[in-house]
């Protein structure tokens, strides 16, 4: 996911991909703990992505105060 994608993105839709993206995030930590999971390094990517989207809804915030 870039950040250009995000500054597109209204306050909800950023509030709905961050609570996707923690879904996936446990599913990932999920099949890991299990052996199914195929490329590892798609846990490090979605941990980035949250922050991502936790930095743009907080500077969304910042800017509204």
């Amino acid at each position: 996911m870039k950040a250009t994608e995000l500054t597109e993105l209204s306050q909800e839709e950023l509030a709905q991909k961050l609570e996707d993206l923690r879904q996936e995030l446990f599913n990932l930590k999920f099949q890991h703990s299990t052996g199914q999971l195929e490329n590892p390094m798609r846990v490090k990517q979605t941990k980035k992505d949250i922050a991502r989207v936790l930095t743009f809804i907080n500077q969304r915030q910042a800017q509204a105060l």
